[in-house]
């Protein structure tokens, strides 16, 4: 909604796309709107650029969750970095541990972001096992994000660790390939998960909402196939797309996955919330 001032907040990516593709935009004098904050989820560099070259604001990001009350990350005014959350905030602290070692990862490297400091929660109500798994026994929590800080200190946040595809010997990032796919003219929303395969384990599966007046067709399926691997190297590329009339979100406006996803897993089997 609109700041009683000069900000307009985004959900997310789709929130942008819509923004940047909707005719609506155009009959509005926006002459005063100078800034856009996304939360929710990632919003990647070129759809930041793109928003910033049609709309007279800045972009600003952040990040955080409610167990942190709820951000450990800002960008600062004039600080801004496109397809970046920000800095660290006061007194936190902040580590990019490899998920299968538990070591520190390097400056340019990704790996699950691990906060501590003050605003971080105690645990969750009446469920130690949760957060035993959430907080370790230096009080360091395990976001489940998966982040990269540069040599500004930075954070770009990439995926979700439990949504990374395990193709064969490859992990692949659904957050790439939605980002992919939000910039084609033709899709409104994706989705991108894992589906059971028997030869790689797991393979790529892409959900999409089309823009009003595309119809859905083999054609259209064929058009994006190609443009993903014009891309991307095949292991990220879907090897299926459905469509659907609209995809479902959290009131937060994070895509729900767990809904498409059980339908090819089923009960019980789905690693996404």
């Amino acid at each position: 909604g609109f700041d009683a001032r000069d900000q307009l907040v985004i959900g997310d990516a789709r929130g942008a796309v819509l923004e940047l593709a909707h005719p609506l935009v155009d009959r509005f004098d926006l002459s005063n709107l100078r800034y856009l904050f996304s939360g929710a989820a990632p919003l990647g560099g070129e759809i930041t650029r793109a928003l910033q070259a049609r709309l007279p604001l800045t972009v600003r990001q952040g990040y955080g969750m409610t167990e942190l009350s709820p951000v450990s990350h800002y960008t600062p005014a004039d600080g801004e970095r496109s397809g970046k959350v920000g800095l660290l905030v006061p007194s936190t602290e902040m580590r990019i541990v490899d998920p299968a070692t538990g070591a520190d990862v390097g400056e340019g490297e990704a790996g699950e972001v691990w906060i501590r400091g003050p605003q971080a929660m105690n645990g969750y109500l009446n469920n130690p096992a949760a957060t035993a798994q959430t907080i370790d026994a230096d009080d360091w929590l395990h976001t489940g994000d998966i982040g990269v800080v540069d040599a500004e200190g930075y954070l770009e946040i990439v995926d979700r660790l439990k949504e990374l595809i395990k193709v064969k010997a490859f992990q692949v990032a659904p957050a790439e390939l939605e980002a992919l796919l939000l910039k084609h003219p033709k899709i409104a929303d994706a989705a991108v998960f894992g589906v059971p395969n028997a030869d790689l384990g797991e393979e790529v599966k892409a959900v999409v909402q089309l823009m009003p007046g595309v119809e859905p067709s083999v054609e259209t399926v064929a058009e994006l196939m190609a443009f993903c691997v014009d891309h991307l190297s095949r292991q990220k590329c879907p090897r299926s797309i459905d469509f659907e009339a609209e995809l479902p979100r959290l009131p937060t406006g994070k895509l729900y996955k767990r809904t498409l996803r059980d339908r090819y897993w089923g009960d019980g089997q789905s690693r996404i919330v």
